[in-house]
């Protein structure tokens, strides 16, 4: 039993009654009304502490104060109880959320958060660069020296877009890449200029139209991407990549 009553006393803890409220509650229903000592000798609150716990629970509108001496305590009936907790719940829950609605999108000043996002594994960076590269409406820039970073998903992306007459360049300085792209219609592959060296760590780029980009790097064997869609961010860095022919990267 003394199982079922800790989990009636946490229980109560989560409607918004401390511990020893929760237990003097509980008390006063086993006694159907009892004083401070009574409580005490059946629960491990404190004699001193009953009564301004008592004091709260009245307050709360949990139980009822005989005046008499000493001072008795009744709890009110089971079922006006729950409706006491409930109401007092849903008030609190109805004021939390009202503040949160009040705040959401409240200004904090002159700075603005850009949507600039990172994800980390092949797997999920494999799956946005597919979903962003779908999203393309008039051209599509992608670019890697790996083969194996040009998936099924990636190449079926390009090839779906291409045949929707987006504009599709390919760049990369490997072979096997070219050879995946090799026969999908409006697709153009190039290499990268000569100038270019091999960076070991990179990873692959998509641009899409002109506001959409994920760049991606790979360390220890992993692959990790920040990128970003339709924000100001996305927009700037993209002409920012295309202005020192950073996309003809592969």
């Amino acid at each position: 039993m003394s199982g079922d009553r800790n989990e009636a006393v946490e229980a109560f803890e989560q409607l918004g009654l401390t511990s020893y409220e929760a237990k003097v509650f509980i008390a006063l229903h086993r006694l159907g009304a009892g004083t401070a000592r009574d409580v005490a000798e059946i629960t491990d609150v404190p004699r001193s502490q009953v009564y301004s716990v008592a004091e709260s629970l009245e307050d709360r509108g949990l139980l009822e104060v005989q005046q008499s001496n000493p001072i008795r305590y009744r709890p009110v009936s089971v079922d006006e109880a729950r409706d006491t907790l409930r109401t007092q719940f849903e008030r609190e829950r109805d004021r939390a959320f009202e503040y949160v609605e009040t705040v959401k999108n409240e200004p904090t000043g002159e700075e603005t958060q850009e949507d600039i996002w990172t994800v980390r594994g092949r797997d999920r960076v494999d799956d946005r660069t597919a979903d962003i590269l779908s999203q393309a409406e008039d051209r599509i820039v992608f670019g890697t020296r790996l083969p194996e970073l040009v998936t099924d998903s990636v190449e079926r992306a390009i090839a779906e877009r291409a045949a929707a007459g987006v504009a599709v360049l390919v760049v990369s300085r490997t072979e096997a890449v070219h050879d995946r792209f090799a026969d999908i219609e409006n697709v153009v592959v190039e290499r990268p200029p000569p100038h270019r060296s091999d960076d070991e760590r990179s990873g692959r780029i998509a641009i899409v139209d002109d506001d959409s980009i994920l760049l991606s790097v790979i360390g220890d064997g992993s692959e990790t991407a920040f990128w970003s869609s339709g924000s100001l961010f996305a927009t700037v860095l993209i002409q920012l990549i295309e202005a020192s022919d950073e996309v003809q990267v592969g």
